[in-house]
Protein backbone atom coordinates (compact mmCIF):
# COMPACT_ATOMS: atom_id res chain seq x y z
CA UNK A 1 0.00 0.00 0.00
CA UNK A 2 1.32 3.45 -0.96
CA UNK A 3 2.24 5.90 1.77
CA UNK A 4 2.11 8.83 -0.64
CA UNK A 5 0.28 11.85 0.77
CA UNK A 6 -2.99 12.43 -1.11
CA UNK A 7 -3.19 15.91 -2.65
CA UNK A 8 -5.47 17.64 -5.16
CA UNK A 9 -3.12 16.87 -8.08
CA UNK A 10 -2.99 13.23 -6.97
CA UNK A 11 -6.81 13.02 -6.89
CA UNK A 12 -7.01 14.43 -10.43
CA UNK A 13 -4.30 12.01 -11.53
CA UNK A 14 -6.25 9.08 -10.08
CA UNK A 15 -9.24 9.99 -12.23
CA UNK A 16 -7.12 10.25 -15.38
CA UNK A 17 -5.48 6.91 -14.65
CA UNK A 18 -8.76 5.16 -13.83
CA UNK A 19 -7.67 4.47 -10.23
CA UNK A 20 -10.65 4.10 -7.90
CA UNK A 21 -10.80 6.73 -5.18
CA UNK A 22 -11.76 5.46 -1.73
CA UNK A 23 -13.52 7.96 0.54
CA UNK A 24 -14.89 7.38 4.03
CA UNK A 25 -16.40 9.58 6.72
CA UNK A 26 -14.77 9.81 10.14
CA UNK A 27 -15.60 11.87 13.20
CA UNK A 28 -12.91 11.22 15.83
CA UNK A 29 -9.23 10.45 16.40
CA UNK A 30 -9.33 6.63 16.67
CA UNK A 31 -11.57 6.33 13.59
CA UNK A 32 -9.16 8.55 11.66
CA UNK A 33 -6.25 6.31 12.59
CA UNK A 34 -8.18 3.24 11.40
CA UNK A 35 -9.14 4.64 8.00
CA UNK A 36 -5.62 6.00 7.49
CA UNK A 37 -4.01 2.63 8.22
CA UNK A 38 -6.59 0.88 6.02
CA UNK A 39 -5.42 2.89 3.01
CA UNK A 40 -8.40 5.22 2.49
CA UNK A 41 -7.61 8.12 0.12
CA UNK A 42 -10.06 10.84 1.18
CA UNK A 43 -11.70 11.41 4.56
CA UNK A 44 -14.83 13.50 4.98
CA UNK A 45 -15.84 14.83 8.36
CA UNK A 46 -19.50 14.71 7.39
CA UNK A 47 -22.51 16.40 8.89
CA UNK A 48 -23.95 12.87 9.11
CA UNK A 49 -22.30 13.03 12.53
CA UNK A 50 -25.53 14.71 13.63
CA UNK A 51 -27.27 11.38 13.16
CA UNK A 52 -24.68 8.63 13.71
CA UNK A 53 -22.70 10.33 16.51
CA UNK A 54 -24.99 12.91 18.14
CA UNK A 55 -28.31 11.04 17.89
CA UNK A 56 -30.39 13.50 15.87
CA UNK A 57 -32.85 12.31 13.23
CA UNK A 58 -31.45 14.67 10.57
CA UNK A 59 -28.16 16.32 9.63
CA UNK A 60 -29.40 19.89 10.09
CA UNK A 61 -28.96 20.31 13.89
CA UNK A 62 -25.14 20.05 13.86
CA UNK A 63 -23.29 23.39 13.88
CA UNK A 64 -19.87 24.77 13.01
CA UNK A 65 -18.41 24.45 16.51
CA UNK A 66 -19.28 20.76 16.69
CA UNK A 67 -17.98 20.14 13.16
CA UNK A 68 -14.72 21.93 13.92
CA UNK A 69 -14.20 19.93 17.09
CA UNK A 70 -14.64 16.65 15.22
CA UNK A 71 -12.58 17.75 12.22
CA UNK A 72 -9.70 18.76 14.51
CA UNK A 73 -9.76 15.35 16.17
CA UNK A 74 -9.75 13.60 12.79
CA UNK A 75 -6.88 15.77 11.57
CA UNK A 76 -4.75 14.62 14.51
CA UNK A 77 -5.32 10.99 13.52
CA UNK A 78 -4.49 11.30 9.81
CA UNK A 79 -1.19 11.22 7.93
CA UNK A 80 -1.88 10.16 4.32
CA UNK A 81 -5.52 10.93 3.38
CA UNK A 82 -6.91 14.20 2.00
CA UNK A 83 -9.23 15.77 4.61
CA UNK A 84 -12.52 17.51 3.78
CA UNK A 85 -14.77 19.39 6.20
CA UNK A 86 -18.51 19.26 5.50
CA UNK A 87 -20.12 22.72 5.65
CA UNK A 88 -23.12 22.23 7.96
CA UNK A 89 -26.61 23.61 7.38
CA UNK A 90 -26.69 27.35 8.07
CA UNK A 91 -22.95 27.87 7.62
CA UNK A 92 -22.92 29.10 4.01
CA UNK A 93 -26.42 29.90 2.74
CA UNK A 94 -26.71 33.53 3.87
CA UNK A 95 -23.91 35.12 1.88
CA UNK A 96 -20.60 34.57 0.15
CA UNK A 97 -18.91 36.28 3.07
CA UNK A 98 -20.43 33.84 5.56
CA UNK A 99 -19.44 30.90 3.35
CA UNK A 100 -15.83 32.08 3.03
CA UNK A 101 -15.51 32.80 6.75
CA UNK A 102 -16.70 29.34 7.76
CA UNK A 103 -14.64 27.59 5.08
CA UNK A 104 -11.60 29.42 6.42
CA UNK A 105 -12.41 28.16 9.92
CA UNK A 106 -12.26 24.57 8.66
CA UNK A 107 -8.81 25.22 7.21
CA UNK A 108 -7.32 27.42 9.95
CA UNK A 109 -8.83 25.85 13.06
CA UNK A 110 -9.23 22.20 12.04
CA UNK A 111 -6.51 21.74 9.43
CA UNK A 112 -8.84 20.60 6.63
CA UNK A 113 -7.53 20.50 3.06
CA UNK A 114 -10.90 21.40 1.52
CA UNK A 115 -14.61 21.81 2.26
CA UNK A 116 -17.78 20.27 0.85
CA UNK A 117 -21.15 21.90 0.36
CA UNK A 118 -24.48 20.63 -0.91
CA UNK A 119 -26.64 21.41 -3.95
CA UNK A 120 -26.24 23.58 -7.02
CA UNK A 121 -28.18 26.80 -7.57
CA UNK A 122 -27.20 29.42 -5.02
CA UNK A 123 -24.67 26.97 -3.60
CA UNK A 124 -22.79 27.22 -6.89
CA UNK A 125 -22.21 30.91 -6.18
CA UNK A 126 -21.00 30.04 -2.68
CA UNK A 127 -18.66 27.40 -4.09
CA UNK A 128 -17.23 29.93 -6.56
CA UNK A 129 -16.62 32.46 -3.78
CA UNK A 130 -14.89 29.92 -1.53
CA UNK A 131 -12.71 28.67 -4.38
CA UNK A 132 -11.71 32.24 -5.29
CA UNK A 133 -10.68 32.76 -1.68
CA UNK A 134 -8.16 29.94 -2.15
CA UNK A 135 -9.96 26.98 -0.56
CA UNK A 136 -10.76 23.87 -2.63
CA UNK A 137 -14.43 22.83 -2.74
CA UNK A 138 -16.14 19.48 -3.32
CA UNK A 139 -19.73 19.71 -4.60
CA UNK A 140 -22.63 17.40 -3.76
CA UNK A 141 -25.73 16.72 -5.89
CA UNK A 142 -28.60 14.25 -5.93
CA UNK A 143 -29.94 13.43 -2.49
CA UNK A 144 -28.68 16.30 -0.35
CA UNK A 145 -29.53 15.46 3.28
CA UNK A 146 -29.62 19.10 4.44
CA UNK A 147 -32.62 19.69 2.17
CA UNK A 148 -34.09 16.19 2.29
CA UNK A 149 -37.50 17.48 3.41
CA UNK A 150 -37.75 19.66 0.29
CA UNK A 151 -36.82 16.64 -1.83
CA UNK A 152 -39.60 14.50 -0.37
CA UNK A 153 -37.44 12.74 2.21
CA UNK A 154 -34.39 10.52 1.96
CA UNK A 155 -35.21 9.27 -1.53
CA UNK A 156 -33.30 8.66 -4.75
CA UNK A 157 -33.09 11.68 -7.05
CA UNK A 158 -32.97 12.01 -10.84
CA UNK A 159 -35.55 9.31 -11.52
CA UNK A 160 -37.37 11.36 -14.14
CA UNK A 161 -35.94 13.00 -17.25
CA UNK A 162 -36.71 16.43 -15.79
CA UNK A 163 -35.00 15.84 -12.43
CA UNK A 164 -32.06 14.10 -14.11
CA UNK A 165 -31.63 17.18 -16.33
CA UNK A 166 -31.71 19.46 -13.28
CA UNK A 167 -29.11 17.29 -11.57
CA UNK A 168 -26.94 17.51 -14.70
CA UNK A 169 -27.14 21.31 -14.72
CA UNK A 170 -26.15 21.46 -11.05
CA UNK A 171 -23.18 19.13 -11.53
CA UNK A 172 -21.92 21.01 -14.61
CA UNK A 173 -22.41 24.30 -12.80
CA UNK A 174 -20.30 23.15 -9.87
CA UNK A 175 -17.63 21.90 -12.26
CA UNK A 176 -17.63 25.21 -14.16
CA UNK A 177 -16.90 27.28 -11.05
CA UNK A 178 -13.89 25.14 -10.17
CA UNK A 179 -15.01 22.39 -7.78
CA UNK A 180 -12.29 19.73 -7.70
CA UNK A 181 -14.79 16.85 -7.30
CA UNK A 182 -18.49 16.12 -6.84
CA UNK A 183 -20.41 13.65 -4.71
CA UNK A 184 -23.35 11.91 -6.46
CA UNK A 185 -25.78 10.59 -3.85
CA UNK A 186 -28.75 8.27 -4.42
CA UNK A 187 -28.88 8.65 -8.19
CA UNK A 188 -29.96 5.87 -10.60
CA UNK A 189 -26.94 4.00 -11.89
CA UNK A 190 -27.96 4.54 -15.53
CA UNK A 191 -28.18 8.31 -15.01
CA UNK A 192 -24.72 8.36 -13.43
CA UNK A 193 -23.30 6.31 -16.29
CA UNK A 194 -24.79 8.71 -18.85
CA UNK A 195 -23.37 11.74 -17.02
CA UNK A 196 -19.83 10.53 -16.42
CA UNK A 197 -18.52 11.41 -19.92
CA UNK A 198 -19.75 15.00 -19.39
CA UNK A 199 -17.65 15.53 -16.26
CA UNK A 200 -13.93 16.18 -16.23
CA UNK A 201 -13.55 16.21 -12.44
CA UNK A 202 -13.71 13.14 -10.18
CA UNK A 203 -17.17 11.94 -9.18
CA UNK A 204 -17.51 10.10 -5.88
CA UNK A 205 -20.63 7.98 -5.60
CA UNK A 206 -22.79 6.98 -2.67
CA UNK A 207 -25.72 5.00 -3.94
CA UNK A 208 -24.98 6.18 -7.51
CA UNK A 209 -23.73 2.94 -9.06
CA UNK A 210 -20.31 1.62 -10.09
CA UNK A 211 -19.55 4.06 -12.94
CA UNK A 212 -18.22 6.81 -10.66
CA UNK A 213 -14.52 7.46 -10.07
CA UNK A 214 -14.77 6.41 -6.44
CA UNK A 215 -17.09 5.56 -3.57
CA UNK A 216 -17.86 7.00 -0.16
CA UNK A 217 -19.67 5.44 2.79
CA UNK A 218 -20.34 6.57 6.33
CA UNK A 219 -17.93 4.73 8.61
CA UNK A 220 -20.66 3.86 11.11
CA UNK A 221 -22.75 2.34 8.30
CA UNK A 222 -20.03 0.24 6.67
CA UNK A 223 -18.81 -1.07 10.03
CA UNK A 224 -22.28 -1.74 11.40
CA UNK A 225 -21.84 0.65 14.34
CA UNK A 226 -25.05 2.62 13.78
CA UNK A 227 -28.36 0.88 14.55
CA UNK A 228 -30.53 3.45 12.76
CA UNK A 229 -31.86 3.46 9.20
CA UNK A 230 -29.70 1.49 6.75
CA UNK A 231 -29.92 2.96 3.23
CA UNK A 232 -30.25 0.54 0.32
CA UNK A 233 -26.79 1.51 -0.97
CA UNK A 234 -24.97 0.56 2.24
CA UNK A 235 -23.02 -2.68 2.50
CA UNK A 236 -21.96 -3.64 6.00
CA UNK A 237 -18.39 -4.92 5.98
CA UNK A 238 -18.31 -5.66 9.73
CA UNK A 239 -20.62 -5.96 12.74
CA UNK A 240 -18.89 -3.66 15.21
CA UNK A 241 -22.10 -2.97 17.12
CA UNK A 242 -22.75 -6.67 17.60
CA UNK A 243 -19.20 -7.33 18.77
CA UNK A 244 -19.31 -4.28 21.06
CA UNK A 245 -22.58 -5.46 22.58
CA UNK A 246 -21.02 -8.87 23.28
CA UNK A 247 -18.03 -7.25 24.95
CA UNK A 248 -20.05 -4.92 27.18
CA UNK A 249 -22.41 -7.74 28.18
CA UNK A 250 -19.43 -9.91 29.16
CA UNK A 251 -18.01 -7.02 31.21
CA UNK A 252 -21.36 -6.48 32.93
CA UNK A 253 -21.64 -10.15 33.83
CA UNK A 254 -18.09 -10.34 35.25
CA UNK A 255 -18.53 -7.21 37.40
CA UNK A 256 -21.78 -8.52 38.84
CA UNK A 257 -20.24 -11.95 39.47
CA UNK A 258 -17.16 -10.45 41.14
CA UNK A 259 -14.87 -11.93 38.48
CA UNK A 260 -13.55 -8.55 37.36
CA UNK A 261 -11.20 -7.05 38.37
CA UNK A 262 -8.88 -9.99 39.01
CA UNK A 263 -6.48 -9.37 41.91
CA UNK A 264 -3.43 -10.70 40.05
CA UNK A 265 -4.07 -9.20 36.61
CA UNK A 266 -5.91 -5.92 37.07
CA UNK A 267 -4.74 -4.31 40.32
CA UNK A 268 -1.69 -2.39 41.57
CA UNK A 269 0.54 -3.49 44.45
CA UNK A 270 2.12 -1.65 47.38
CA UNK A 271 5.26 -2.76 49.30
CA UNK A 272 4.34 -4.64 52.48
CA UNK A 273 6.26 -2.23 54.75
CA UNK A 274 4.42 0.74 53.24
CA UNK A 275 1.10 -0.99 53.71
CA UNK A 276 1.93 -1.72 57.36
CA UNK A 277 2.92 1.91 57.96
CA UNK A 278 -0.34 3.05 56.38
CA UNK A 279 -2.27 0.63 58.59
CA UNK A 280 -0.60 2.13 61.70
CA UNK A 281 -1.59 5.59 60.50
CA UNK A 282 -5.19 4.50 60.19
CA UNK A 283 -5.12 3.04 63.73
CA UNK A 284 -3.31 5.90 65.46
CA UNK A 285 -4.67 9.01 63.79
CA UNK A 286 -8.09 10.48 64.23
CA UNK A 287 -9.41 10.99 60.72
CA UNK A 288 -12.53 12.85 61.81
CA UNK A 289 -12.57 16.45 60.65
CA UNK A 290 -9.66 16.19 58.20
CA UNK A 291 -10.06 18.90 55.60
CA UNK A 292 -10.99 17.74 52.12
CA UNK A 293 -10.65 19.85 48.96
CA UNK A 294 -14.33 20.72 48.93
CA UNK A 295 -14.07 22.16 52.47
CA UNK A 296 -11.44 24.76 51.50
Amino acid sequence: MSTEKITLPRIAEMKRAGERIVMVTAYDYPSAQIVDEAGVDVVLVGDTAAMVVLGHDATTPVGMDEMLMMASAVRRGLERPFLIGDMPFGSYESSNEQAIENAQRFVKQAGCDAVKLERGGASTDRARAIIRSGIPVMGHVGLTPQTASALGGFKAQGRTAETAAKLTEEALGLQSVGCFAIVFEAIPSAVTEALMPKLEIPVIGIGAGPATDGQVLVLHDLLGVYAGHKPKFVKRFADVRGESLKGVRAYTEEVRAGAFPNEEQHTYSIPQEELEEFARYLEEESLVGIDTPWDW
